[in-house]
């Protein structure tokens, strides 16, 4: 007899093209603590979705992508984040289908995800903010924008490790 997995919590994440997702999952291997990393790199639109959403999320995630263009987007600066690094990311495009999404998730975000969303990979977290700022002056001081590959959007159970992924829809325009 097999157990019944209890639900768990739902995140949306843009997907990269393959030689981004390479580069970046690349830069994360190499400077995030191996014991912490359990994730590739992914660029988080929602962090804690509930279970009951998992249909909806999906038509919504489809929806969102049929016939629709990968949105442009650049990573355009280095962040410190206390006790790690990551890559700032724009994309007015993207950020206008997390707001539509976050509007129609409105009564279901937690504080994290009601905030400002500040798109952004992290590369290394859970250092000790000397190592934090060694790293972000090291990148920051040969840092060059340069244009990211986003090409879907994918949702994923949160059980604690590694995610679960649940669906992944494409940009088709």
């Amino acid at each position: 007899m097999t157990a019944v997995e209890a639900p768990a919590p739902l995140i949306v994440s843009a997907m990269f093209g393959r030689a981004d997702f390479l580069w970046l999952d690349g830069m994360r291997r190499a400077h995030f603590p191996p014991e912490r990393n359990q994730i590739d790199a992914h660029l988080t639109l929602f962090h804690h979705l509930p279970p009951s959403l998992e249909g909806e999320i999906a038509a919504r995630l489809a929806a969102a992508t049929r016939g629709v263009p990968p949105p442009e987007a650049t990573v355009d600066g280095i962040m410190m984040l206390g006790r790690g690094v990551a890559l700032r990311v724009r994309s007015p495009a993207l950020a206008a289908i997390r707001a539509d999404l976050a509007q129609a998730f409105a009564g279901c975000l937690t504080p994290q995800d009601q905030a400002g969303w500040r798109p952004h990979v992290t590369i290394q977290n859970k250092v000790s903010p000397a190592e934090a700022k060694a790293l972000h002056a090291a990148l920051s001081a040969g840092f060059a924008a340069r244009p990211l590959a986003l090409v879907g959007l994918a949702s994923f159970f949160y059980r604690g490790g590694p995610w679960q992924r649940i669906a992944a829809h494409r940009f088709s325009g």
